[in-house]
């Protein structure tokens, strides 16, 4: 479905606004889809987040400032998301050897259980919502990646 159809407009002022509106709209939609399928297990798409930024350090621990800055959503309240995961027992909590001023966070075998689960999961729910080729992603990846001029 056309971006003018899935908002119920005629015509959008030019170009640029389009995609951006488009851009917002796709956002969106993917943003419910995975939650969606992230309720199932009990974690919202932030605390998934965490979960695999921690994952990629395992073993290692980070500190709650190294996993804000890698957040997907820079706004999140990230200790709280930790206090989340923690009261799950997918994550722990520490006090960091290098400065006792700085709270580290650890990955538990149960957090690392629950992403082999998820992981699963979503990727599959990305494949259902997609209809694109891997050629398509791709250019779609160059052409985001532009489109935000970082």
């Amino acid at each position: 479905m056309n971006i003018e159809k899935a908002i119920q407009t005629q015509t959008i002022a030019n170009l640029k606004s389009k995609a951006v509106i488009n851009i917002l709209h796709t956002a969106y939609h993917v943003r419910c889809k995975v939650s969606d399928t992230l309720k199932a297990y009990g974690l919202t798409p932030e605390q998934f987040n965490v979960l695999r930024i921690l994952k990629g350090k395992h073993p290692e621990q980070m500190c709650v400032r190294d996993i804000a800055g890698r957040m997907i959503e820079r706004s999140s309240n990230v200790p709280r998301i930790i206090d989340r995961l923690e009261v799950k027992k997918l994550v722990k909590r520490g006090t960091s050897t290098i400065d006792k001023r700085e709270t580290v966070i650890t990955l538990t075998q149960a957090g690392i259980n629950m992403l082999e689960t998820v992981n699963v999961i979503v990727e599959s729910a990305n494949t259902d919502m997609c209809g694109l080729e891997d050629e398509e992603l791709t250019v779609l990846n160059t052409l985001l990646d532009k489109f935000r001029k970082e």
